[in-house]
C-alpha cells in the first residue's frame, strides 16, 4: 500500500507537466447561474448586487481529502486559520478582516450556533465535506437576511439531497499521513470512510449518511518534546422528505456530530511544557431540522426550524499544580425562520418574514457553575427586503430588519444594493451600503470573565465592485473593493494593574478595507486556469493573524477517465501574540509568510461507478506556521477509492 501511495503522489506531481490539468479547482465558473443566499430565493448570478462565491457537488467532488476549512480558505476575501494545522486544531474565520463572531453560518437554512462558544460561531470541524452538496460565501454585512453575525460573511452550506432513483448510495475509503515538515513517515495515519444510502419512493425521498475520521501521528503544538495528538469524528445524518405535491413539500432531518481530540496547553513562550496527552477534548452535537415550502399563484412561502444542543467536556493539566482539571460546556438553540417571496411583477418582487431564536448555555468547572435558566436570551426580528430586476440593466435589493433583543432592545439594520448590467457590454456593475448588528455571546455576558455591561458590536460596509464575462464566456473576471467600520468592538481584555480579565467594548471607531479579485480561464475543452487575490488592511488593533495579501491559483486538465491538477496559495506575514511567562505579560511577534503547493489526480476507473484518487499537499515540504508555536502539515499523500451505486 505504502509504495502504491508513494507512485501514485509521484504521477500527481508530475502530471501537470505531461497533462497541465484542471480539474482540482474552485471554479465558479459560468455554469453557475442561479444564487440563493442574497434573497434567500433562486435568483439568475446576473441579477444579484453581490459577487457570491457557488462551490457545487461537483466542484466539491474535485476536492476530495479535503476539509471544509481546506475548502473555504482557497476563496477571495476568507481565511480560515488553522485548515493547514492539525485536525484537531481550533479554527478562526477572517473573512475580509474579520472575527469569529462576525462569520454567520447556515446549515439547510438554519443558523448553526454553538450558543456555548465563546463567539457563538459554528465549529466547522463537526461536519464532513463528504455530506455536503453546495456551498455560497456572501461576504459583506448582510444583518438584514441573517441576523446577528453576519457582519463581514455569511457561509451558507446545503447538505447533500436523495437521487430520483429508487435507491442509490455511494461508499468511500482513503488513507494518507501526517507529517510536519520535520517528519517523512509514508504509514497511514489518516483513515476516513463512509457509506450513504439514498432515493425517492413515489413521493417520499430518504437520505442515511455515516461517515468517520481518524487521525494520529502529529503533534497539535512545535513543542519539545512532542507526542502525537488525536484526531476522531463521527457524523450521523439522516434525512426524509415528502413532495406532498406539485406545490408544497417538507423535509425533516437529523444529524449527531461527535468530535474526540488531545490537544496542547496554550504556547507560553518556552515551547515546553505545551504538549501533555491529559489535554483532551470531547464534543457531541445534535441537530433537528425541518425545511418546508408552499407555492402559490402569489408566491412562494417557506418555513425553516431548527432544534440544537452541543455538550463539551475539556479535561486540561494546569500549567503550575500539573493537575488535571475538568470543564464542562452545554449550550442548546431553538430558531424559527418563516418567510415569503411575493411577486408584485415580473420586475418586482418582496421577501418578508419574521426569524425567532433561542439560546442559552450551562458552564461548570472548578471555579464557574453557570445554569441555562441564568443565561440566555431570545431574538424576535421581522424584516423584508425589496428586490427590482428591470428589463434595462438596472437591479437593485433593499431591505430593512428589526433586531429585537429579549436584553438590549431594537437595533435597526438595513442593505441597499443596486447593480447594473450594461446590453452591449459583458459587464455588470454593482454596490452596497449596509449595516450589522453582533450581540455579545452568552459567554461573554454570563462565563467566568462575563461582563453584563457589554453592548452589541455595530458594523456599516461599503462596497464596489464589478463582473465581465468575455471570449464568449470563457473568460471571467472578478474584482470588488470594500470598507467597514467597526464600533463597540468586544475584545478580552487584562488590567495591567489588577490583573483582572474580563471582556470589555472599546471606545472608538475602527476600520477595514480591502480589494478582492479573482480571474478564471477556461484555456480549451480540457484546460482550467483560476487565481485570485486578496489585499486586506486592518486597523492595528484588529489585526491577529489576518494577510495583507493572499493569492491563490490552479491550473487543472481533464482528460478522457479522469482529471490532474495543481494548486498554489500565497500568505503574507501576520502579526500573533502569545502570553510569556517570562516577562508576564503578551509578547507581540510576526509569524514569517508562506507558500503551499498541492497536486491532485482522479482517475474513473468504471465511469460513474469507480473512482480512486491521490492528492499531496505542501509539495516542497515548505516549514511555516498559522498560529505562533503550533505545528503545521508538512507534505502528506492521501489516497482514496470511492463506490457509486
Amino acid at each position: 500500500m505504502n509504495k502504491v501511495i508513494i507512485c501514485l503522489c509521484f504521477y500527481a506531481l508530475a502530471s501537470p507537466l505531461l497533462y497541465a490539468q484542471a480539474q482540482d479547482t474552485l471554479s465558479t465558473t459560468q455554469l453557475k447561474e442561479v444564487v440563493v443566499s442574497d434573497t434567500k430565493f433562486e435568483l439568475n448570478s446576473q441579477k444579484s448586487g453581490k459577487i457570491i462565491e457557488v462551490l457545487t457537488a461537483q466542484d466539491l467532488a474535485k476536492k476530495q481529502g479535503q476539509s471544509v476549512a481546506n475548502v473555504l480558505s482557497q476563496l477571495a476575501g476568507v481565511e480560515i486559520n488553522g485548515n493547514q494545522s492539525f485536525a484537531g486544531k481550533n479554527l478562526g474565520y477572517y473573512i475580509r478582516g474579520g472575527r469569529n463572531q462576525q462569520t454567520a453560518i447556515y446549515i439547510d437554512g438554519i443558523p448553526a450556533t454553538d450558543a456555548s462558544g465563546i463567539n457563538l460561531v459554528y465549529d466547522l470541524r463537526l461536519i464532513s465535506i463528504d455530506q455536503i452538496e453546495k456551498i455560497e460565501v456572501m461576504k459583506g454585512a448582510s444583518s438584514t437576511l441573517y441576523g446577528t453575525g453576519a457582519a463581514t460573511g455569511v457561509i451558507s452550506i446545503t447538505l447533500k439531497k436523495s437521487s430520483p432513483k429508487t435507491m442509490a448510495g455511494n461508499v468511500y475509503s482513503n488513507i494518507g499521513t501526517q507529517n510536519t515538515a520535520q517528519t517523512a513517515r509514508i504509514a497511514g495515519q489518516e483513515f476516513s470512510q463512509g457509506v450513504s444510502v439514498n432515493g425517492t419512493i413515489h413521493k417520499v425521498n430518504y437520505l442515511t449518511s455515516v461517515n468517520s475520521t481518524e487521525t494520529r501521528g502529529m503533534s497539535e503544538a512545535a513543542a519539545n518534546p512532542a507526542e502525537a495528538d488525536l484526531f476522531s469524528r463521527i457524523n450521523v445524518m439522516q434525512k426524509l422528505g415528502l413532495k406532498a405535491s406539485d406545490r408544497f413539500r417538507f423535509d425533516l432531518f437529523g444529524n449527531y456530530d461527535r468530535i474526540k481530540n488531545t490537544f496542547d496547553n496554550s504556547f507560553d513562550g518556552t515551547l515546553t511544557n505545551a504538549d501533555d496527552l491529559n489535554n483532551a477534548s470531547f464534543s457531541e452535537q445534535y441537530r433537528l431540522g425541518l425545511e418546508s415550502k408552499y407555492t402559490n399563484t402569489f408566491g412562494e412561502f417557506v418555513l425553516n426550524a431548527g432544534l440544537s444542543s452541543i455538550n463539551r467536556t475539556i479535561w486540561q493539566t494546569d500549567t503550575f499544580s500539573s493537575t488535571v482539571e475538568k470543564y464542562q460546556y452545554a449550550g442548546r438553540t431553538a430558531s424559527f425562520d418563516l418567510f415569503s417571496k411575493h411577486k408584485i411583477s415580473s420586475q418586482l418582487f418582496v421577501v418578508s418574514g419574521v426569524q425567532y431564536q433561542f439560546l442559552d448555555m450551562a458552564q461548570k468547572d472548578l471555579y464557574t457553575d453557570v445554569h441555562h435558566e441564568d443565561s440566555k436570551f431570545i431574538l424576535l426580528d421581522p424584516y423584508a427586503t425589496v428586490v427590482y430586476n428591470s428589463d434595462f440593466g438596472l437591479n437593485i435589493n433593499a431591505g430593512t430588519r428589526i433586531n429585537t433583543h429579549s436584553a438590549y432592545g431594537n437595533q435597526v439594520v438595513y442593505n441597499l444594493n443596486p447593480s447594473y448590467v450594461f446590453a452591449q457590454l459583458p459587464l455588470k456593475i454593482l454596490a452596497s451600503q449596509s449595516t450589522a448588528f453582533i450581540t455579545p455571546s452568552l459567554y461573554q455576558l454570563y462565563g467566568p470573565y462575563g461582563n453584563l455591561q457589554l453592548t452589541p458590536e455595530k458594523n456599516s460596509t461599503t462596497e464596489l465592485g464589478f463582473e465581465a464575462r468575455v471570449f464568449a464566456k470563457k473568460l471571467s473576471i472578478k474584482g470588488v473593493g470594500f470598507y467597514r467600520e467597526e464600533c463597540n468592538v468586544i475584545d478580552f481584555y487584562t488590567d495591567a494593574v489588577t490583573f483582572e480579565s474580563y471582556y470589555k467594548n472599546w471606545l472608538g471607531v475602527f476600520h477595514a478595507k480591502g480589494i478582492e479579485g479573482s480571474l478564471r480561464y477556461a484555456l480549451s475543452n480540457n484546460w482550467n486556469f483560476g487565481t485570485n487575490y486578496t489585499y486586506t488592511q486592518v486597523q492595528e488593533q484588529l489585526n491577529r493573524l489576518i494577510p495583507k495579501h493572499k493569492v491563490n491559483m490552479d491550473l487543472s486538465y481533464q482528460f478522457k477517465k479522469g482529471s490532474v491538477g495543481f494548486t498554489y496559495q500565497y500568505v503574507d506575514p501576520r502579526t500573533d501574540a502569545y502570553y510569556d511567562s517570562n516577562i508576564s505579560e503578551s509578547a507581540i511577534v510576526k509569524l514569517p509568510a508562506y507558500q503551499v503547493f498541492n497536486s491532485t489526480i482522479a482517475w474513473d476507473v468504471l465511469p460513474k461507478r469507480v473512482q480512486i484518487f491521490g492528492y499531496i499537499t505542501n509539495l516542497f515540504n515548505a516549514n511555516f506556521q498559522e498560529v505562533v508555536g503550533y505545528n503545521t502539515k508538512g507534505r502528506n499523500y492521501k489516497l482514496g477509492c470511492s463506490i457509486s451505486f
